[in-house]
């Protein structure tokens, strides 16, 4: 919900940008789908974190200080991308852990 208020606001606070858009929906995925990961085990999960960045984008459509935009739903999706990979990783890595 707090990422649905910050995408649809005026003006979202400028401690959370990171000073390109692009970086900010790519960043915002990646925090979303790891949260996701870890506590939403549906085996749908990834679509469905896409389709709310693909409907934030048609909810933009509709307010008079936002446009919707292809690019973002791309940097949405390698947010995904990048939470998903990260995950991969972390779980090779703790599997080749030695056992204490």
């Amino acid at each position: 919900m707090v990422l649905l208020g910050l995408a649809l606001s005026a003006a979202p606070p400028a401690a959370l940008d990171t000073g390109w858009d692009k970086a900010n929906h790519a960043l915002a995925f990646a925090v979303l789908g790891a949260v996701a990961h870890g506590g939403w085990r549906s085996p749908w999960r990834w679509a469905a974190l896409l389709a709310f960045g693909v409907a934030i984008e048609a909810l933009q459509a509709l307010t008079p200080t936002r446009e919707p935009s292809a690019a973002d739903v791309l940097a949405d999706a390698l947010g995904l991308a990048l939470a998903w990979g990260s995950i991969g990783v972390w779980r090779a890595l703790r599997r080749r852990a030695p056992q204490d």
